[in-house]
């Protein structure tokens, strides 16, 4: 190698092991002189250590990295036995050990030529290192079903989905089995997000919050808990309703992804009146934000883990059949009763509707039929959602809705009906 191209390499062997000392130096800075096993200097000098090795291991052989490597660890474990000796705490986590053998190897990598990835895994090293608390808060949060809920997300997507046969059976080849699984698995990724992201903040932070991240997981859903909490919270009651409103909004741009990941190329079709109907839901729900009394409810917002196995077959089986009657409906009575189905899905689920049209767009049904049906299941759901408030809530929480969500409904009709649905 050219000196100037050795010498680059090892100040980024350098420049990741200063930043990862920085981190650990910072997190262990009330350490008393000596206490501490490596700092900022020392992680700094183990990053170029890894790139010396790295170096001669060019010229003698990989045994060499592995000595050195071997060698480190030693002094390092002996460090470590003898740090209560020298005044350091009698802390048994072994991270700082850990980063130390990870700075060594990044040093090693980036002077063997992969400055980029060596440089993006220190970045990742200092923020998991610095992000102890917060990933320790996460944990003390995270329930045993919550946990469980991880590795069944692991099991459908890294452990089903890629054994499952990717072509088309029964009739027209709808039912693909890796497709419609790699389905499930996006609308149980979308949720679990969601899910997640209301686990972290609490409703404590604020309904509307609460609204958007509960659309995430299943608008229908958020609607009932808020409308349930508005009757029997008469002040909060104008505050409830932006939740509903921004969690039935927040619908819509979750189809719009959905259709991205989907078909990209029906995106064009379906973003007019997606886009009206979202611009119109917020400007609705910061309309009654500025009307409503600045309070928090005392009420959780309580919603089902989304990721069970029984509700993801249950999905499954519910998109097979949308697939298999859209199909038909196409075969048999046209576009019109493509219509008909795509209103009937929208009383109870969108994202089914949506995802069977949209593959259906990319196996030739035109970009127009398309996009009206799946705007026209967006409007009969968030007409749904209007009568499950009153339902639920009362009429005073309809009467609050009817403004917001009717203007979302004319809106996303009056798109649909110039495109000539």
């Amino acid at each position: 190698m050219e000196t100037v191209v050795v010498f680059e390499r090892f100040g980024v062997a350098l420049a990741l092991g200063l930043l990862i000392g920085l981190e650990r130096g910072w997190r262990l800075r009330n350490e008393a002189e000596g206490g501490r096993i490596a700092g900022l200097r020392t992680f700094g000098l183990i990053g170029l250590l890894g790139g010396v090795w790295a170096l001669l291991a060019r010229e003698l052989g990989p045994v060499v990295l592995a000595l050195g490597f071997a060698a480190l660890a030693g002094v390092l474990v002996l460090a470590y036995l003898q740090r209560p000796a020298r005044g350091g705490s009698r802390d048994y986590g072994i991270t700082t050990l850990v980063a130390a053998l990870l700075t060594f190897g990044l040093g090693g990598v980036a002077v063997s030529g992969y400055t980029g990835v060596a440089a993006a895994g220190a970045v990742v090293v200092a923020l998991l290192l610095g992000l102890k608390p917060t990933l320790h808060d996460w944990l003390r949060r995270l329930s045993a079903a919550e946990l469980f809920a991880v590795l069944k997300f692991a099991l459908i997507s890294l452990v089903i989905l890629p054994v499952l046969p990717n072509r088309g059976f029964g009739p027209w080849e709808v039912f693909n089995p890796w497709a419609i699984w790699w389905l499930v698995v996006l609308i149980a990724g979308i949720s679990f997000v969601g899910y997640i992201a209301m686990k972290v903040l609490g409703p404590g932070r604020g309904i509307p919050l609460t609204g958007l991240f509960g659309g995430l997981t299943s608008s229908t859903a958020t609607t009932l808990s808020l409308a349930r909490m508005g009757r029997a919270n008469r002040p909060l009651r104008t505050l409830l309703a932006v939740g509903i409103v921004v969690s039935a909004t927040t619908m819509f741009p979750r189809i719009l992804f959905e259709v991205a990941i989907v078909n990209p190329a029906l995106v064009p079709a379906v973003l007019p009146a997606l886009a009206l109907m979202t611009a119109i839901g917020f400007a609705g729900a910061a309309i009654l934000w500025w009307r409503a009394p600045r309070a928090e409810a005392d009420d959780d917002l309580t919603l089902r883990n989304p990721l069970e196995l029984a509700t993801a077959l249950q999905f499954a089986a519910l998109l097979v059949v949308v697939m298999l009657l859209a199909e038909a409906v196409r075969e048999w009575f046209g576009h019109a009763g493509l219509y008909a189905l795509a209103g009937l899905s929208g009383l109870t689920d969108v994202d089914a509707i949506t995802l069977s049209i949209a593959r259906m767009a990319r196996d030739g049904l035109p970009p127009g039929i398309a996009a009206g049906a799946i705007t026209l299941a967006a409007i009969v759901n968030t007409g749904v959602k209007i009568a499950l408030a009153a339902v639920v809530g009362g009429r005073a929480m309809a009467l609050r809705l009817a403004a917001p969500l009717g203007a979302v409904i004319g809106g996303g009709a009056l798109v649909w009906s110039l495109a000539g649905g």
